[in-house]
């Protein structure tokens, strides 16, 4: 049985581009080890979420919320000591979107957020807590478009409590309310744009949830018809 330290080393080294057998190598032990634990299969007495348990129940509607900001445009990064960095990549020009996302981090944790600029007009919001692979299962190495995203039963049954929070974080993130223009008629439209397959299915299914019509143009979902536009409006309005 390998340890807790070998276990977190293991995928510290992939998240920064080790492959199993560089990993392997490197750690001293077997491959097909690590590329399990790479796909996922974690020996429950060595998993890096230890003692981070929580009840689904004790959750509050920000963390759905936070679980769209993630999807959309958020990543887990690995730190020592067992110490993971969640990080949210937003726009600058939406300081009310930040403003949500920061509190959301902190009435989950129960502690601090930061934020900080980055290039190109993008604005990082951050939480360093080891307890964000817990909170957030679908963390793993690669990008998410390129692994299976499926939500736990646990996620799944708090979506399904406060779908309109994860639509929110969903559309805040990598979404727009845009207005729609034709000949002698304009009116507003949402869009939602993911390169991950199950991402988009998981907005789909949501909006499905709510009673909300959809259409979709390869990597885009549209939500275009008036009383549906309204529905989202009613708790998502356009970026501030």
């Amino acid at each position: 049985m390998h340890s807790g330290r070998t276990l977190r080393a293991a995928l510290a080294l992939a998240q920064l581009g080790s492959n199993p057998t560089e990993i392997a190598r490197q750690l001293g032990i077997p491959r097909r080890t690590v590329a399990d634990w790479l796909a996922g299969t974690l020996p429950s007495t060595a998993h890096p979420d230890a003692g981070c348990q929580h009840d689904p129940a004790d959750l509050p509607p920000d963390y759905v919320y936070l679980l769209g900001m993630y999807l959309g445009d958020g990543c887990i990064s690995t730190h020592r000591r067992g110490v993971h960095k969640l990080r949210i990549f937003l726009d600058v020009k939406y300081p009310g979107i930040v403003a949500s996302t920061a509190a959301a981090m902190r009435l989950v944790k129960g502690g601090s957020s930061g934020v900080v600029a980055r290039p190109r007009n993008c604005v990082e919001v951050y939480s360093f807590w080891k307890c964000w692979p817990h909170l957030f299962p679908q963390h793993g190495p690669g990008k998410k478009h390129e692994r299976d995203i499926v939500l736990a039963d646990w996620q799944q049954e708090l979506v399904d409590r406060w779908p309109k929070q994860l639509l929110r974080g969903l559309i805040q993130s990598d979404g727009c309310r845009f207005q729609n223009t034709g000949t002698n008629w304009s009116w507003p439209r949402y869009g939602f744009k993911r390169v991950s397959d199950d991402i988009r299915d998981i907005f789909c299914r949501t909006c499905d949830r709510l009673g909300v019509h959809w259409t979709q143009a390869k990597a885009t979902i549209y939500v275009s018809r008036k009383a549906d536009v309204a529905i989202l409006d009613e708790f998502i309005a356009p970026k501030a």
